[in-house]
């Protein structure tokens, strides 16, 4: 299930986005601060071209999707998941498959868009196979400094009639 981020899911978001696992495969790599979240947050829940939604499974908050740029029918996305919360219940992989299910729903069907992009990072190849089965295509990679290392990062996106339809 997929809902809008209140205040009061915040400091959530930030712990989230926090753990090894989404630094690890982000282009942002640095802990990311209160003062940062918090600027962060300020800047986002004000902009009218983002979304940012809370990803539950049973009433758990397992994840937050970002939908930004949106203007006309396209927009970009990312999102990351409860790393270790879904690993310690060993629900990674089917909400994984849920949370790119509902989010390329939301995207197509609720903010009408026609065409998603984003990035993944070129070392990502798990991220990078999942998001081949839901069927977006990945564009030329680029180099780019980030957090003092250098990263390859790789566009993708999904066409609105290309995407996978779910059951």
């Amino acid at each position: 299930m997929l809902r809008a981020a209140t205040e009061d899911d915040v400091d959530t978001i930030r712990r989230l986005r926090n753990q090894q696992a989404n630094r690890d495969v982000s282009i942002t790599a640095h802990e990311i601060s209160a003062d940062e979240h918090a600027a962060w947050w300020a800047k986002a829940s004000a902009d009218p071209t983002r979304r940012v939604l809370i990803y539950s499974r049973d009433g758990v908050t397992a994840g937050v999707v970002n939908f930004f740029d949106i203007e006309g029918s396209t927009g970009a996305w990312g999102f990351f998941l409860d790393a270790d919360g879904l690993a310690e219940r060993g629900e990674t992989l089917p909400a994984w498959i849920e949370v790119m299910r509902e989010a390329t729903s939301y995207a197509f069907d609720e903010l009408g868009l026609d065409v998603l992009t984003g990035e993944v990072l070129e070392h990502n190849t798990v991220v990078r196979q999942m998001n081949r089965r839901f069927r977006f295509t990945e564009g030329t990679p680029e180099q780019r400094y980030a957090d003092g290392r250098e990263i390859t990062v790789i566009p993708i996106s999904l066409r609105k009639q290309d995407r996978r339809q779910g059951k």
